[in-house]
């Protein structure tokens, strides 16, 4: 199972455009309140997640992914749950995925190291070790990155490439995605 994390005042393009192409890929993902019941994101759209942190299973689990925008990115950096999803999907080489702010929290706790990434433009300084780069997304083995709401589309892409490669370039073109 694939977790999106999602804090009041998250980007709402960020987490809904890249949930409907992994979705669309017929890859299982929940969404997850780390507040409980609704979030609201940063420009007042409203949703109700799939779960909340203690129904997290860590024994089924494929990924993390983690939306942008702010305040919702310093939420989930300083959510415990959160934290403890990364460490577990960085000790098992599962899938790490954020856009936007959020790749701040992976260079943060030092995830980024000698990895090329990427994040919304200015947070480049808390890409701590990252090789940073000018693309819009990129992957280095199970860690994704990209810049920003403009990019989710790609970003949901390259998340279903990592379990279905080429599918993620099929769906775009499906979508008639330029």
């Amino acid at each position: 199972m694939l977790y999106m994390f999602l804090a009041d005042g998250f980007e709402e393009t960020e987490a809904i455009g890249t949930l409907d192409v992994i979705r669309r890929a017929g890859i299982r993902v929940n969404t997850v309140s780390i507040t409980g019941g609704a979030v609201c994101g940063s420009h007042d759209v409203l949703m109700i997640t799939d779960a909340e942190t203690e129904d997290i299973v860590f024994e089924n689990m494929t990924g993390i992914i983690l939306p942008g925008g702010m305040p919702g990115t310093l939420r989930l950096q300083g959510d415990k749950t959160v934290k403890e999803v990364i460490k577990f999907c960085h000790e098992n080489g599962l899938l790490i995925a954020a856009i936007c702010a959020a790749p701040m929290i992976l260079g943060e706790m030092g995830i980024l190291e000698g990895k090329e990434a990427v994040c919304y433009p200015g947070f480049e300084e808390y890409l701590k070790g990252a090789i940073i780069k000018p693309d819009l997304c990129v992957a280095d083995e199970n860690i994704i990155t990209a810049k920003g709401a403009g990019a989710s589309m790609l970003f949901g892409a390259k998340i279903v490439d990592y379990f279905k490669p080429g599918e993620g370039q099929n769906i775009l073109e499906q979508m008639q995605h330029a």
